[in-house]
């Protein structure tokens, strides 16, 4: 078990973000968690990660910032 957290800074990328969502949470240990940053609340992700077997917890840090704290259900 590592327990481990990997954050994923989409804010500056100059493609969309969801491959390299979709590529982080396919790498994701059972154990571990990846924090998503962003510059908005990615509400339409939510289903997604639903979907795919996901919980997630959403914390805003500033107007501007988001985080989204995303492990195995």
């Amino acid at each position: 078990m590592s327990d481990a957290e990997s954050v994923l800074d989409v804010r500056e990328r100059d493609d969309p973000p969801f491959p390299a969502i979709s590529d982080a949470l396919d790498e994701l240990a059972p154990d571990d968690r990846l924090r998503l940053v962003n510059d908005f609340e990615p509400v339409p992700l939510y289903d997604v990660l639903s979907d795919r077997g996901f919980e997630h917890e959403t914390e805003r840090v500033a107007d501007d910032e988001w985080h989204v704290t995303i492990e195995h259900d």
